[in-house]
């Protein structure tokens, strides 16, 4: 079993050669829709944190 998995290793091995190599995508833009939820979420964010402060302060 053992000398069946090294020869099998072996014979496969030369095909990682011939893989192609790994290429990064590249981000796309985002639309102006994608850039105003972000921001109204950002808006929220801020606003949760600062009414969270408000409440712990308060107790």
């Amino acid at each position: 079993m053992t000398r069946l998995f090294a020869f099998v290793t072996a014979f496969l091995l030369p095909a990682q050669v011939w893989a192609e190599a790994y290429s990064r995508p590249i981000p796309q833009a985002q639309s102006a829709t994608a850039e105003f939820w972000f921001f109204m979420g950002s808006l929220m964010m801020v606003g949760a944190l600062v009414l969270v402060a408000w409440l712990v302060h308060k107790r």
